[in-house]
């Protein structure tokens, strides 16, 4: 064989090696690659799960706090939902439909003081306590009796006013209603569900169920019920000189008794509204606010 020839095989077989050596490096690159990558979105995917794991933890942590705790409820959404009827100088629109009065404005103050808004809900007041339980509101302030039943089913705040139930009738008969035995003659209209209803219920007189006191005032003025029985406040307020119902009045009290805020049964709310109210009195702020709707005299002190 020719020495040009050696060279020439010499010089193919060295071609091919290299090919070969190159072809296993550029495979051996490859596969590298591959286990990094793997193993990067491996470790992506659990950092993820750790993340997602973590939140789920934190999610049940918080609904078990809220399940357990009416107030880690409201401030997890934001607000207190507040159940109202129309009942001035307690709950009503000013002419901008904004919700005022003594109630309002301090469910307004208290739930700023607990980190949310007070959002009011208009109720059928008969239905106070199934809209509490169903969490359709956070609680019931609106000027509301104190009573065995309201007690028994709410866990309640302490009073913070004085009230008693009136006999509201037309001025012009008002000399002839002056005691309990002359008021057997009248046909009453009363709030369904109010401390009214349950005064006239438990004097034996007839009463015919509205569904809030404003429109009690409206039948005795309407002439469709010859008296009505509403709060001692509300008639301070909505009755007489002066009132949409200047040719009212009101005669007698039936009793008396202390105005509270309820909520949900065990609710720790209640508490913190104690804690407010007992606040709110000592620097003056509840005064202030009460001879805004002029319902000082009715204060109890906290």
């Amino acid at each position: 064989m020719k020495k040009s020839s050696i060279v020439i095989i010499s010089a193919l077989t060295a071609a091919v090696l290299a090919a070969g050596c190159s072809s296993g490096s550029s495979t051996a690159s490859a596969s590298a690659a591959e286990t990094t990558a793997a193993a990067t979105t491996a470790a992506q995917a659990a950092e993820t799960k750790a993340e997602e794991t973590k939140a789920a933890e934190t999610e049940a942590k918080t609904e078990a706090a809220s399940a357990d705790s009416d107030l880690a409820y409201v401030q997890g959404n934001g607000k207190l939902v507040v159940g109202i009827t129309d009942f001035e100088p307690m709950d009503y629109k000013d002419a901008s439909g904004n919700w005022i009065g003594f109630d309002a404005d301090m469910a307004k103050a208290f739930a700023e003081s607990i980190g949310v808004d007070a959002e009011f809900v208009e109720i059928d007041w008969d239905n106070k306590i199934l809209e509490l339980d169903s969490k359709s509101i956070d609680c019931v302030w609106n000027g509301m009796t104190l009573t065995d039943e309201v007690k028994s089913s709410m866990e309640c705040s302490n009073a913070y006013c004085n009230n008693a139930q009136v006999v509201i009738v037309k001025k012009d008969v008002a000399d002839k209603y002056q005691d309990i035995d002359s008021l057997k003659e009248l046909s009453f209209a009363a709030e369904a569900g109010s401390a009214g209803e349950a005064e006239l219920t438990a004097l034996g007189l007839n009463c015919t169920q509205v569904k809030a006191q404003a429109d009690a005032l409206m039948e005795v003025a309407a002439g469709t019920s010859t008296g009505a029985v509403i709060d001692s406040l509300m008639a301070a307020a909505m009755v007489g000189e002066g009132t949409g119902y200047a040719d009212l009045t009101y005669t007698i009290g039936l009793n008396s008794e202390e105005y509270g805020v309820g909520f949900r049964k065990g609710s720790d709310l209640a508490a913190a509204l104690n804690d407010f109210l007992k606040a709110s009195y000592a620097d003056g702020s509840m005064l202030e606010c009460a001879e805004k709707y002029g319902v000082q005299a009715a204060l109890v002190e906290q």
